[in-house]
């Protein structure tokens, strides 16, 4: 769009018309077209851009884009697209046609990786990442059409890099004939690793692409040198390659080169390369040609992110090129000194020669006899030329107006313009493209006219003008922007690149930055400014104003006046406006500033202010002083004083005088001093009010009015009016007079004792004579401020004050009072207070005596004042003329009395009515006697005389104590401050200057109470839910408050009261309390609730109540003067306010009014809004007039509860209806009323049917009638019995909360022993020490041979029998471990063996698993096998019930499965789920163990398992023992010294418990099995007075009891909290019938209980319980229909009374369990491949057997991984660890894997009565986890599919885990024994198929057993 410059202006234009264009200058903010600032962009939605071309000529833009090619126009808009992809491929196949041929293609994404243009055949190539990156040829016009494409391409045609991050680059090069290509790349996939790094391919002719009898840089090992391209640059004569590579094979550091080839070279005969070095810096990343340079920006800083721009000469780089091929060609490569200088790279077989020394200008590209390619040794250096932040991605370079630019582009999106000036270059614009932080692409392109830059990111293309020119609109941003392309035009008036402006070569023409050029101004005007009444002429001076051609002129413009300006040299003279072609001056001034602008046409050039003034205005503006106004101003103006006008020039009337300017110096009569003025007051300065008084002034230079008779007044400026007063002059000598005014008497009313007046002269008719200064006569009244005597004898002396009694007494001015009435002596002196009237003996107490009287001076009171007759010593800073006297008063004995007396000479003295008191105070004792640090205490000193004095102050310690008034008699309240350290503080008062102390209570300052939690953390806005708050030392907070800061809005309604927190009316009323809002600063409220203390660690507060309107904005906690944010003392978590519950009222169906009618044994349900938003159902109350409603259930919009059986009475005043109520904290909300009523009894046969009907219909009817009736009665109480259930588990579990939240505190407080503490030491050992997983081999063997225990596969074929035996078994083994290898055998020998009806389960499942191991190093054949097995095992189960695949372990298939999801989740367990199972496998130890467990019968108080759950109250108490740990079997072999280590135990511990929790404790982090056996230790208690006792569960100390034997527990033995103990080997075996009955190997007490079965010689053992004595016989008939019946009944009674307990357990451990479930189900992480890969094929099974239903896919996947490996995972943790797992342990982790298999199952879960215990428990969670398995199940279905060779990869490296060759062969031999046991069978399979015949598997095998046979027993 062009730039509309305004036409000339026409008659009819008004003169302001052109004033926009005339201040351009002065207005910078002038609006340019869209065209010459806007910046272009265009981006494809979900599409990555990755490369840019630019058409010649035309300007086309072409993007190279994921699945896209894009055709722009230059304006960036979308001519064109062509889709390239996605496209069937692989990169490991060569392109195809038929997908047959490459079986694992799948769609790819077609990546652009070149993109070039073909000028002379007007065509496009682009290449493309798949096909093995081969490239097509499109028209330039239209994209979207192609004009080749190879169908078959060669490897010859094999072009782009094949894989994303490895660079291509090219040129296309004009040859003589055609265009040819030429193209560098990076090392790519394997089957393009053939091709050339740097190629030369035809763009025409039969093939095109090809480099068929072209060149190509033939290199021996390309990932030797692994070169990677960062450009393909060009000039006239060569092609230049840059890019980065190792030094050569032996050295593994990458440099940067650059490579050279004759653009007429077709077969790289020219090939040089040279290193490349930026002085101290990286290696290259991109680079660029600028003229006769080559820019290369390399990576800089100490971690390369930063980047150094170096610029080499082209000149110095082509002298090294050449000395290198030159060196080569005729030196063989060595240099003057010898040294090798050149030498041919790439491990070719060509070397440098020695040639004809003319040989390099003979050939200047090169020949088939010369050498190549020729790497020069020698690097070019440069210098950085500028360094930046970010590393560089992308460089341009650009020539214009004889300037280089550089533009570099960053990883950051940043692009930066460069100046190159000499050796230095300067970034003069930086601005961010596209997406902060998405790098900029190398494909930096400028346009062909030089104006624009292409900028593409992966998200956009960008068009940036090359320089910003338009965009700067004034000289100085113009110069300021130090753009080396743009500079000023001054007669254009805008900011131009140096070719756009027309005269930019004349001087002064084109202001350029870099010139030291400054922008045009008016460096001064003569005159500065001129009078608006006249026309005159301004002369401007412009340094370097250009020169104009002849018949061109400046003009200036004031404001929107034109002036044509005449030139001479700098020098402008232009004429100023009329008068009638200004402005009005602006109100209140005397001028008018208007912008003078030197403009060439409409251009402005040049601008400055300049000021129009009005002398008249100047005057006018000052009335007091216009003469002193008009010849002192600014301007040159001068004073007509007779016609008192301020005229400018010489224009007062003729014959009247001038004042003149005090600018002009040439005359004398001039300046503010030569105006007619008064000067001042010749007296009286000081007039009395009602005394006639004259005024005389002084005036000067009256001269000016000689021989002009005037009257003359004098002007006073009273309050309220204007007084006039005649007046004479009287001339004096010389230039000055008097001006006598009349005399006056004035009367204003005074309401001070002065007052000053303005006075002023007028002469004649209002002519106003100058005041030189501001004058003033000053009135005064005597009476005003001297209200008695000696205030009016103390008055100036000048102003002739009297008292006088004539009247009524008062202060009067002297003349005013007849002679006979004046007072010459004072009245005595008058005392009215005494402040204060009680002091200390000590005396000095500062006193206050107010009254009147009180002496004129200091002098009168000096010595004149005593108290209680003794001397008071008056401070003459303090005194008061006549009112106040302030004196220090004397010692005198204690209860000394007495009145206060002043005495001044001459007069009588003056005596008190009131007594001043001398008296002890004495200090007694102090409440509290302690308080925190921080202060804020408020203390009470209790004592007597304690209102001694009135500067009363406190101490504690060296800190104030600042008092709360009124001070008592009897008590002092203040308040502490804070204290530096804790400690003792001595209280200390001070009574004026005597103090008293209290030595014998000191207060104490203890630490600042601390607070650690706080809950709950949300209320209603009404308040009142109860916060429990724990802390420290919170029993020295007085008054802890609970306190919000609100923001309120205008219509919040709040009561509010005094800031004051407590008021105190008087000494006996008590303190007020706290208000519940105050107001704050800001409008802001604080709203308190006063906390109770509870305990040193327990504060109950109650939220406060915050106003509906009101935004809280701090909640915090107030202990004295410490305030903690709620959010720092609950763990972070703010307080949150909600809003209030709503309730709906009770459905009434008696209308409004009618009570609601309730039935007895019916749950009340209420329905409402936000219930349980902020309150438990355990804080509601629900009150049924005086009974109460218990809650049973809170919801969000129900509440339910149960009413009470029997009907409440009503309570107090609500008549004889029962209202409901709901109480919710403060919040209470009555529903309505409520009445019970009974419901009728229905009869069984209705009267009516008796009568009515005959007794056979009766009948009938009446038992379809009760039929009915009972079928209904049965469903509803089956449905109120499941709500209860619900209800009433929901009850017990939250009931158990708080339990839960006990668990993390010892009951007793004082000891931190709690879960969340062990597990952070547990997770703090785990970084030290590790998790003690298994390794690998042991975990296989445990997983393929659970039964073995530890005896797994041993070695056996080592080492037994001769040699000459173990030869042909070791081939036998090895020909069967090849034939396995044969899938047609190993199919026959399995379906064989699992048809043989001997081959029991067992052997099935022993057999997949030595195949397994036989097989683990050939995983990928493993896992074929198994998708075999598993289709026929779909393919039978379809047949039958398909649901039933899978759920059990009955086949090998099956068996195979489980091993193959073993093997593949090893590294998952270890990596990923190991953790939280370890952390849930100790956690639950712990807890465990911090309850009672039964030695005898295995039983704990704390488990979740109702089987084991010990029911007796146990009393225990918890012990720490310190444990001496050192050298020896008691301690770590890593101890030197002996520790001592605490260990938790409880005092019902058995020994052997004991030594099992020692031992946990002292190899804490050391796997089990290198721990030593409990066993084999004995536990000795070291005792001070004992010595040492070794203890043992049974010795002479046994307590037996009717045949009953009691195991020795810690309690047994007395052993106290703290004892020390340690392990020592077992010297003898203690005849204990535990020690002799457990083997060595086995766990301890409750890992074996030890029932009957520990009966020894009729003695029965017992720990905890006694179990009940029970008959072999009576044990056989348990299993009775009666006795069953018994043990439900005992079942069921197990939730009312124990489930609490297993709830709390469940509580602790609910965290754990749910971080176990969350990593078995890949919760937020990455699925196993393993597993996508096996659900995948149970998908691909279903879809091929049509199965849709979607609850058999789900049992599929469930039964084969879920329940398969993840159950029997949990239930054994010793798989994967290495730990000891106790009996109650695994029983709490069966209950926990039950869970999990619950949560598998689609079916719903639902709980009654008869239900388990164990599915009790987790009722309320198997839902929530049924939702993650099915969210487990939908993440993978929704991931992208597992690849074939992605599996093989993974199964590759899990194949070389196991690699024991003893083993295997033992496996192999294993498994033989089950093939001779039916060899029969299996040889005559194998000889049935025909298959098998041929390859005579039958014969193979009879090889194999002829080896093998007869040797299985030697092995």
């Amino acid at each position: 769009m062009p730039l509309l410059l305004p036409s000339a202006r026409g008659p009819e234009m008004a003169p302001w018309c052109l004033l926009g264009a005339r201040l351009l200058l002065v207005m910078p903010l002038l609006c340019l077209p869209p065209a010459l600032t806007r910046v272009h962009h265009f981006s494809a939605p979900n599409t990555t851009l990755h490369h840019l071309a630019l058409a010649p000529g035309q300007g086309a833009l072409y993007v190279g884009a994921v699945n896209r090619l894009f055709q722009l126009s230059p304006e960036l808009q979308l001519e064109s697209v062509a889709i390239t992809g996605p496209v069937l491929d692989s990169p490991d196949c060569v392109p195809f046609r038929d997908p047959a041929e490459c079986p694992q293609a799948q769609l790819m994404d077609n990546t652009n990786q070149l993109l070039l243009v073909s000028g002379r055949a007007r065509e496009l190539v682009a290449c493309g990442q798949v096909r093995q990156g081969v490239c097509e040829k499109r028209r330039l016009e239209d994209v979207a059409e192609l004009l080749y494409r190879a169908e078959d391409p060669g490897d010859g045609q094999f072009v782009a890099a094949n894989t994303l991050g490895v660079s291509t680059v090219g040129l296309v090069v004009s040859g003589p004939d055609q265009d040819l290509l030429l193209v560098a790349r990076g090392l790519a996939g394997k089957l393009s690793a053939g091709v050339p790094p740097l190629t030369v391919r035809q763009l025409a002719g039969p093939q095109p692409f090809s480099s068929e009898g072209l060149g190509r840089l033939v290199v021996g090992d390309l990932s030797d040198y692994n070169n990677s391209y960062v450009a393909a640059l060009a000039d006239a004569q060569s092609a230049y390659f840059v890019f980065r590579r190792r030094g050569d094979r032996a050295q593994a550091e990458y440099r940067s080169y650059v490579a050279r080839v004759c653009l007429r070279d077709a077969n790289l005969y020219s090939y040089v390369e040279v290193p490349l070095s930026c002085r101290g810096h990286g290696l290259i990343q991109a680079a660029a040609l600028a003229p006769g340079a080559l820019l290369g920006a390399f990576a800089a800083g100490p971690r390369g992110v930063q980047a150094a721009l170096c610029a080499f000469s082209l000149a110095e780089l082509d002298a090294s090129m050449e000395r290198a091929r030159r060196l080569c060609y005729t030196a063989g490569g060595r240099g003057p000194s010898g040294a090798e200088e050149a030498t041919v790279e790439y491990g070719v077989t060509s070397r440098c020669v020695t040639l004809p020394p003319d040989s390099p200008e003979s050939y200047p590209c090169g020949d088939e006899h010369t050498p190549s390619p020729i790497a020069g040794r020698q690097p070019v250096e440069a210098g950085p030329l500028l360094q930046l932040e970010h590393s560089i991605s992308a460089v341009a370079a650009l020539q214009a107006d004889g300037q280089t630019i550089a533009f570099l582009g960053d990883v950051r999106g940043q692009l930066h313009k460069v100046f190159l000036n000499g050796t230095q270059g300067q970034v003069y614009h930086s601005q961010q493209v596209g997406t902060p932080g998405s790098a900029i692409s190398p494909d930096l392109l400028v346009d062909s006219s030089s104006s624009h830059l292409y900028v593409l990111t992966s998200q956009q293309v960008t068009r940036i003008p090359v320089a910003a020119c338009p965009q700067l609109l004034d000289c100085s941003s113009c110069l300021q922007a130090q753009d080396p392309l743009c500079g000023w035009c001054v007669l254009q008036g805008r900011c131009t690149r140096k070719s756009q402006c027309r005269r930019a070569t004349q001087p002064n023409q084109w202001l350029w930055t870099y010139e030291n050029s400054l922008c045009l101004h008016i460096q001064s005007v003569l005159p500065a400014y001129h009078p608006r009444q006249e026309q005159g002429q301004v002369t401007l001076l412009v340094p370097r104003l250009p020169t104009l051609a002849v018949d061109e002129y400046f003009h200036c413009a004031f404001g929107n006046y034109d002036s044509l300006a005449h030139v001479e040299g700098p020098q402008l003279a232009c004429v100023t406006p009329p008068q009638d072609q200004l402005p009005l001056n602006p109100p209140g001034t005397d001028h008018i500033t208007l912008p003078l602008v030197l403009m060439f046409e409409d251009v402005p050039v040049a601008a400055t202010n300049f000021s129009f003034y009005d002398c008249g205005a100047v005057a006018a503006l000052e009335a007091a002083a216009p003469c002193h106004a008009c010849v002192g101003s600014l301007w040159r103006c001068h004073w007509c004083p007779q016609s008192s006008h301020c005229v400018y020039g010489e224009r007062c009337p003729e014959g009247e005088r001038t004042i003149y300017s005090t600018q002009e110096a040439d005359t004398q009569v001039r300046g503010p001093r030569a105006c007619p003025q008064v000067e001042g007051l010749v007296g009286p300065l000081l007039v009395p009010v009602g005394w006639e008084s004259r005024l005389a002034l002084r005036v000067q230079n009256l001269q000016h009015f000689q021989g002009l008779p005037a009257s003359y007044h004098c002007w006073l400026e009273l309050p309220g009016q204007l007084q006039r007063l005649p007046a004479s002059l009287e001339e004096v000598a010389g230039d000055s007079g008097l001006i006598h005014c009349q005399a006056q008497q004035f009367q204003p009313s005074m309401v001070q004792r002065e007052l000053p007046v303005p006075i002023y002269v007028t002469r004649g008719e209002g002519q106003r004579l100058d005041n030189a200064r501001t004058l003033h006569v000053t009135l005064y009244d005597c009476a005003v401020g001297h209200p008695d005597c000696s205030h009016c004898q103390a008055a100036n002396g000048s102003l002739g004050c009297l008292w006088c009694s004539h009247g009524q007494p008062a202060c009067r001015y002297g003349p005013l009072c007849p002679p006979g009435a004046v007072e010459p002596l004072c009245p005595t002196p008058r005392i009215e207070t005494v402040e204060p009237l009680t002091g200390p003996p000590e005396g000095g107490l500062v006193l206050t005596i107010q009254g009147s009287n009180l002496g004129r001076d200091f002098a009168d009171v000096q010595d004149a004042v005593s108290v209680a007759g003794r001397p008071c010593r008056p401070e003459p800073s303090l005194y008061r003329i006549s009112t106040r006297i302030v004196c220090v008063t004397s010692p005198a004995p204690n209860r000394t009395m007495g009145p206060i007396q002043v005495a001044i000479k001459g007069r009588p003295p003056g005596i008190s009515t009131q007594y001043f008191t001398y008296q002890d105070p004495v200090l007694l004792s102090l409440s509290p006697q302690r308080g925190p640090q921080a202060g804020g205490t408020q203390l009470t000193i209790h004592g007597q005389h304690l209102q001694t004095g009135g500067n009363i102050s406190a101490f504690v310690g060296s800190q104030p104590c600042p008092i709360q008034e009124p001070v008592c008699p009897e008590a002092i309240v203040c308040h502490t401050m804070p204290q530096a350290i804790p400690g003792d503080a001595v209280v200390r008062v001070v009574f004026g200057q005597a103090q008293r102390l209290l030595l014998a209570s000191p207060f104490h300052y203890t630490a600042n109470p601390q607070l650690v939690a706080a809950e709950p953390s949300v209320s209603f806005r009404g308040g009142g839910r109860l916060i429990r708050v724990r802390g420290t030392s919170l029993d020295v907070v007085q008054q802890p408050l609970l306190s919000v800061w609100l923001e309120t809005s205008e219509g919040a309604a709040v009561k509010l009261q005094s800031q004051d927190p407590t008021p105190r009316s008087g000494c006996k009323a008590p303190a007020a309390a706290p208000q519940a809002c105050i107001k704050l600063e800001r409008g802001w409220l604080q709203c308190s609730s006063v906390c109770s203390i509870n305990s040193s660690t327990l504060l109950l507060c109650r939220s406060p109540a915050v106003p509906d309107m009101a935004s809280p904005r701090r909640v915090f906690f107030s202990l004295d003067n410490v305030h903690v944010d709620f959010a720092s003392a609950s763990g972070g978590q703010d307080f949150l306010y909600q809003p209030n519950p709503r309730l709906t009222p009770l459905h009434r169906e008696g209308g409004p009014t009618g009570p609601y009618r309730l039935k007895p044994g019916h749950v009340l349900d209420v329905e409402g809004e936000g219930l349980n938003l902020a309150i438990s159902k355990e804080e509601v109350r629900v009150h049924i007039g005086d009974g109460e409603c218990l809650v049973k259930t809170l919801t969000l919009t129900h509440l339910y509860c149960e009413p009470p059986p029997r009907v409440p009475q009503p309570s107090n005043g609500s008549g004889t209806l029962l209202q409901f109520v709901v109480q919710m904290g403060n919040v209470r909300l009555a529903l309505g009323p409520v009445q019970y009523e009974v419901e009728p009894v229905l009869s069984a046969f209705p009267v009516e049917a008796q009568v009515g009907l005959g007794i056979g219909a009766a009948l009938l009817i009446a038992a379809v009638l009760l039929l009915t009736l009972m079928y209904r009665h049965k469903s509803k109480q089956a449905l109120r019995d499941y709500q209860k259930v619900l209800v009433q588990l929901e009850s017990l579990e939250i009931g158990v909360g708080d339990q839960c939240r006990k668990e993390f505190t010892d009951p007793g407080g004082s000891r931190p022993a709690d879960l969340m503490t062990e597990m952070t030491d547990l997770s703090s050992d785990l970084e030290a020490s590790g998790i003690p997983f298994v390794d690998y081999r042991t975990y296989a063997e445990r997983v393929l041979f659970p039964g073995r225990g530890g005896g797994t596969l041993q070695p056996a074929v080592e080492g037994l029998g001769e040699e000459g035996h173990r030869a042909p078994v070791h081939q036998g083994l090895m020909q069967l471990s090849n034939l396995l290898n044969s899938k047609l055998f190993l199919l026959t020998l399995i379906h064989t063996l699992e048809g043989q009806p001997s081959f029991s389960q067992r052997d099935r499942c022993h057999v997949a698993s030595l195949l397994s191991l036989a097989l683990h190093s050939k995983l990928e054949y493993l896992t074929e096998i198994m998708r075999t097995l598993l289709s026929d095992l779909a393919s039978h189960y379809v047949r039958k019930n398909p649901k039933l695949m899978l759920r059990r372990t009955e086949t090998m298939a099956e068996k195979l499965l489980t091993n193959w999801v073993s093997i593949c989740l090893y590294a998952f367990l270890r990596e990923v789920a190991g953790e939280p199972m370890y952390m849930l496998l100790r956690a639950i130890q712990y807890q465990v163990d911090k309850g009672p467990v039964d030695a005898v019968t295995g039983k704990a108080k704390r488990t979740l398992n109702d089987s084991r759950l010990l029911r007796e109250d146990v009393e225990f108490r918890a012990l720490t023992l310190m444990v001496l740990a050192g050298p020896g079997p008691g301690g770590p072999s890593r101890s030197n010294v002996a520790l001592h280590i605490p260990t938790r135990v409880l005092d019902t511990d058995t020994i052997t418990q004991v030594k099992e929790k020692v031992l946990d404790q002292i190899y804490k982090g050391t796997p089990f099995s290198q721990r030593p056996s409990a066993h084999t230790l004995d536990l000795e208690w070291r005792s001070g007075l004992a010595g040492h006792l070794t203890l043992s569960d049974e010795d002479v100390t046994s307590v037996t009891q009717n045949r009953w034997k009691r195991l020795n527990t810690l309690q047994h033995y007395k052993v106290p909290d703290g004892a020390t103990v340690r392990l020592i080997p077992q010297l003898h075996n203690g005849g204990g019938v535990i020690s002799q009955s457990l083997a060595p190997n086995c766990p301890s007490g409750e890992n074996t209980p030890m029932l009957e079965d520990s009966e020894e010689g009729g003695i029965r053992l017992w720990h905890l319980v006694k179990t009940p004595e029970e008959p072999e016989v009576a044990k056989a008939r348990r299993s009775s229909l009666r006795d069953r019946d018994r043990e439900r009944v005992r079942a069921k009674a197990i939730p009312e009374i124990y489930l609490t307990r297993l709830l709390s357990m469940k509580g602790t451990l609910q965290k754990f369990v749910d971080d176990t479930f969350q990593a078995i189900l890949s919760v937020n992480r990455p699925v196993p491949i393993a597993v996508k890969y096996l659900f995948d094929f149970l998908d691909e099974l279903a879809e091929k057997h049509s199965i849709e239903d979607p609850e058999t896919l789900h049992i599929w996947k469930t039964n084969s991984l879920l329940l398969r490996f993840w159950v029997n995972t949990l239930k054994n943790p010793q798989l994967i660890f290495d730990v000891r797992v106790s009996d109650n342990v695994d029983a709490v982790l069966a209950v926990i894997a039950q869970t999990f298999m619950d949560s598998c199952t689609v079916s719903e879960h639902k709980v009654g009565r008869d239900s388990p215990v164990n599915k009790l428990l987790y009722a309320r969670e198997i839902p929530r986890y049924k939702q993650m398995v099915e969210r487990y199940y939908s993440d993978i279905r929704q991931s992208p599919p597992a690849s074939y060779q992605e599996m093989n990869s993974a199964l590759t490296e899990l194949s070389g885990n196991y690699t024991s060759a003893p083993h295997c062969l033992q496996a192999l031999q294993e498994l033989y024994t089950h093939i001779h046991r039916y060899y029969d069978q299996i040889i005559g399979a194998l000889e049935e198929d025909p298959v098998g015949q041929k390859m005579q598997l039958a014969c193979r095998l009879q090889q194999i057993a002829a080896l093998v046979e007869n040797k299985v027993t030697d092995l």
